[in-house]
């Protein structure tokens, strides 16, 4: 027998069985993933601190050290304000225009509090206490979006931590290479959540180009195993895959949610600024579409227009709206037709991806 074609720098680097990344937001999930033989990472961007820690340490008990966590860090974040000091600085026209969409569409209002506009992108404050808590944990392998602040890599590499950098651009790939990151994801248009304009195609080879002795992740649009061979393929040395698990049996996402994704195609995503005023993919929903019309007030940069949207979503989710609701989904979407677990999902991706590159030598 000849050498598992899926054996990649990134199995032995992270010590796992096959080249397969998990992200997800949810703990069971991530345990789920380490047990089949993947690296699980968990982002935590939307956790406040004692969430963060409880996180970290619930899943340490069940996967040991091998784990990450993935925050989102904008680089041009406010230095310092709370949600309520930001939201004052929202311009009127913004509100009304907020409120309109909400009366058009009987949006309810929240049952509790506004949480989703609580993540590191609000201010730099924020995200250094996000940081903190990771590097006092030390936490295996800390992933980044959005940007890092500098402080990171220095105190990173002090305790020993992997630190890997998530791109859309092969400009931002080097710098943040040069800037010290371990590894680079490579994440191209078709990807779930903040994501760039360049595909996973052009992307990903162009960085492996440039990337010298680190290693790339291909990311974007993943959901078989056809395409994790094709990563390959490219130059990475695996896949970091996001929508995939949505509908595992172990996900939280919820069950009307669930539904919606599976009957989804690449073309029901959309890529748009309306949510946290960078661009991220997701499924169509009506808050972006009304702020996509021409009398529309143009978008806020990050973080007032997740401020402004929060209260939507919030409003939108707690009802189980599913006409109103959205969720971070990659154009792969459309591979996507019944739940399995999590084991059964890795196995299908490895078990394709060594069938597909074999049949390439045969």
């Amino acid at each position: 027998m000849g050498q598992d074609p899926l054996s990649t720098r990134l199995c032995r680097a992270l010590q796992i069985d096959v080249p397969i990344i998990c992200f997800t937001h949810c703990r069971e999930v991530a345990a789920a993933a380490h047990r089949a033989g993947a690296f699980p990472v968990l982002g935590e961007a939307l956790r406040n601190m004692e969430e963060i820690e409880r996180d970290i340490r619930w899943l340490r008990e069940r996967v040991g050290n091998q784990f990450g966590v993935d925050l989102v860090l904008p680089a041009r974040a406010p230095r310092q304000g709370s949600v309520k000091e930001l939201a004052q600085e929202i311009p009127a026209t913004h509100r009304n225009f907020a409120s309109q969409v909400e009366k058009k569409f009987n949006v309810p209002a929240p049952v509790g509090n506004v949480d989703l506009h609580q993540w590191g992108g609000n201010n730099q404050k924020v995200a250094r206490d996000q940081i903190q808590i990771l590097l006092e944990e030390r936490v295996p392998l800390i992933a980044t979006g959005l940007g890092a602040p500098e402080f990171l890599f220095d105190e990173a590499r002090a305790r020993g931590i992997k630190l890997v950098a998530l791109v859309g651009s092969t400009r931002q790939a080097i710098r943040q290479i040069d800037r010290g990151a371990d590894m680079v994801v490579a994440q191209g248009y078709d990807a779930a959540g903040h994501t760039g304009g360049v595909g996973t195609f052009s992307l990903v080879p162009e960085i492996v180009k440039c990337a010298g002795d680190v290693p790339v992740v291909a990311a974007g649009g993943i959901t078989t195993g056809r395409h994790l061979a094709a990563a390959l393929c490219l130059g990475a040395v695996g896949v970091w895959t996001g929508t995939v698990w949505l509908t595992s049996k172990e996900s939280d996402v919820d069950p009307i949610m669930k539904k919606r994704i599976l009957a989804s195609a690449g073309e029901d995503t959309t890529r748009t600024n309306t949510i946290s005023g960078k661009t991220m993919r997701v499924l169509r929903f009506p808050w972006a579409d009304e702020w996509e019309q021409p009398e529309a007030p143009p978008v806020l940069k990050s973080p007032y227009q997740m401020i402004l949207t929060s209260k939507y979503l919030q409003g939108a989710n707690d009802a189980r709206r599913a006409d109103l609701m959205t969720e971070a989904v990659g154009q792969g979407v459309g591979f996507l037709k019944e739940s399995f677990s999590v084991g059964e999902i890795v196995d299908e991706l490895a078990g394709q991806a060594r069938q597909t590159l074999h049949s390439l030598v045969e």
